[in-house]
């Protein structure tokens, strides 16, 4: 099961952190430019940075390169927008969270939570007929837990989508002003 799937030949999957300032509208204004190019987003989430007045947008999309610059040009002409950069998964880390809740009676309850400790995953929820499961780790590894959870009948599910820093003691909004935010 392919979490992401291709949206067009020799697309790949892009990771972008965008900085933007931490009003209402902007995230409706990053994502209908994607909306508008005709670009599926595979995974977006937002959320304040350690800076209150920025906010982080992280955009998972699966595009070629041209079209991923020329969304990229069209982003940083946007209001509110204050640093765009393409996260390079060598030098990132990045995470997602899942919850799954998954049948589990006497029968199985065992073996799923074998499969729970295999992946370093946490049991947060115990019912007669079912576990609720957290976990957390790369695009990869949610994917490999799904698939083999798929076996004992997925109830519900609910992925996060992902969220990336680079790596090192460098934070990407230390790249953004001050001012650059108070006068506009």
């Amino acid at each position: 099961m392919a979490a992401y799937p291709a949206s067009q030949p020799g697309a790949q999957r892009h990771t972008l952190s965008v900085l933007v300032e931490n009003r209402p509208g902007v995230l409706a204004r990053v994502s209908g430019l994607f909306a508008r190019r005709s670009f599926n987003i595979d995974s977006l989430t937002v959320s304040p940075t350690e800076r209150p007045e920025i906010s982080r947008i992280t955009v998972t999309a699966r595009v070629e390169q041209a079209p991923l610059e020329q969304i990229i040009k069209q982003l940083n002409k946007l209001l509110h927008v204050l640093k765009i950069v393409e996260l390079d998964p060598s030098t990132t880390v990045e995470r997602e969270l899942v919850l799954i809740k998954v049948a589990a009676d006497v029968s199985n309850r065992s073996d799923v939570l074998e499969l729970v400790r295999m992946f370093r995953a946490h049991v947060v929820d115990v019912n007669t007929e079912a576990l609720t499961i957290e976990a957390t780790g790369s695009q990869g590894k949610i994917d490999a837990l799904m698939d083999l959870l798929q076996h004992y009948g997925v109830i519900e599910l609910v992925r996060s989508g992902a969220v990336a820093v680079t790596r090192g003691s460098k934070a990407l909004s230390e790249k953004v002003i001050g001012s650059e935010i108070s006068d506009r």
